[in-house]
């Protein structure tokens, strides 16, 4: 039985979710952004231990844009990815492409992902993210 995706709550502050690859590892793409998705809705800020495929990035980009406007007070997201990619060599990459194949899924990255009502902008440079908040 599908479940229905939650309109957004109201917080005060923020509230913090890790979510380890393994618990997205055995699900297909679109039950992957649906989960995504309902965590954004609950105004979490979602720290994903590794990364979505491309595709994935690209249709949960996609699935918010046209959900703005559509549900009530949900703006968007913000997303932003650190990978170990960014920080090694040809050789080192070629291993971890080979891990990632193996494991399903790119497990030396951080995904960051926050509903664009609490998080204003997040900046990216090869050794840290910077989280800016909304007031």
């Amino acid at each position: 039985m599908a479940k229905k995706i939650q309109k957004p709550r109201k917080i005060n502050g923020f509230a913090i979710r890790f979510m380890p690859y393994s618990e997205i590892k055995n699900l297909t793409s679109t039950e992957r952004i649906k989960k995504i998705l309902e965590i954004a809705f609950e105004n979490y800020i979602l720290i994903l231990q590794g990364r979505l495929r491309p595709e994935e990035e690209t249709r949960l980009i996609e699935d918010t844009m046209a959900m703005i406007g559509h549900v009530k007070s949900f703006k968007g997201i913000e997303l932003a990815v650190i990978s170990s990619d960014d920080q090694t060599g040809a050789i080192d990459r070629i291993k971890n492409r080979i891990v990632m194949s193996l494991s399903g899924g790119d497990i030396g990255a951080v995904t960051i992902i926050g509903p664009a009502s609490v998080v204003k902008e997040i900046k990216r440079d090869p050794k840290k993210i910077e989280l800016m908040l909304n007031k």
